[in-house]
């Protein structure tokens, strides 16, 4: 059981949206603590509330009420510089999409957020070189996305992540345009950075992904319904 101060804590996390005269309530009363190395699936239904949840642990939104904590800090009190840098240097995003960069190499996509933080060029490109051989791709460096594979691309796209070195991992739907073999591959991918200490937030709605998480946490209609432990992921 992990102790200690948690990476994530939600307390009375609700978000509410203004749709013309009606009020759509997205999350309603989110408790909810994550510790580091926590490997975690956020699943459910479209409408259940799990993107918004993404967009708030994320920092690309804010709740209506109730407080987020990300390293013991209000993420109420950053300023939209803060909340900027955050992004950047705390969480590292993975997209069902992808989004890389069309004209750039495998490697020139992974160097991106470093170029945001001010990393000298040498150096960005020695961590990119270390994040692609990472995801097992060090041979694959200098090709566009339009020569790699979908399963290759989304590889790219972790080694992006990873290249921050963040906090958190944060995948939304990260194998939904894959096939199933190519989205087993991904999600081993997933179970070897946990295995090596990364905290991993899966936002699914696909009860074969979330089985690969440590824990679960189902939302219905904005509610925490269940959070339970994955006996056979937790690691003695």
């Amino acid at each position: 059981m992990s102790t200690g101060e948690p990476l994530i804590r939600l307390e009375g996390i609700a978000k509410h949206y203004q749709m013309g005269s009606e009020t759509i309530t997205a999350l309603n009363g989110i408790d909810l603590s994550i510790h580091r190395n926590d490997y975690i699936a956020f699943i459910g239904s479209s409408g259940s509330g799990k993107s918004t949840m993404m967009n708030i642990v994320g920092c690309l939104d804010i709740p209506t009420l109730g407080k987020y904590f990300l390293n013991g800090r209000d993420v109420a009190g950053m300023s939209e510089s803060d909340l900027a840098r955050t992004r950047n240097e705390e969480i590292g995003f993975i997209f069902q999409s992808f989004n890389l960069l069309t004209r750039a190499t495998a490697l020139q996509n992974v160097m991106q957020p470093l170029i945001y933080r001010g990393v000298r060029p040498g150096e960005r490109a020695r961590r990119a070189r270390e994040a692609l051989a990472r995801v097992g791709l060090e041979n694959r460096q200098d090709h566009l996305p339009n020569q790699l594979s979908g399963g290759q691309r989304q590889r790219v796209a972790i080694a992006r992540a990873l290249c921050s070195e963040p906090s958190i991992l944060l995948a939304d739907e990260p194998t939904g345009n894959l096939d199933s073999t190519t989205a087993d591959d991904i999600m081993a991918l997933f179970d070897t950075l946990h295995a090596e200490g990364q905290t991993l937030i899966v936002v699914t709605h696909e009860p074969d992904i979330a089985a690969h998480c440590r824990r679960s946490v189902r939302l219905h209609d904005g509610r925490v319904q269940s959070d339970v432990i994955n006996p056979e992921r937790v690691r003695v």
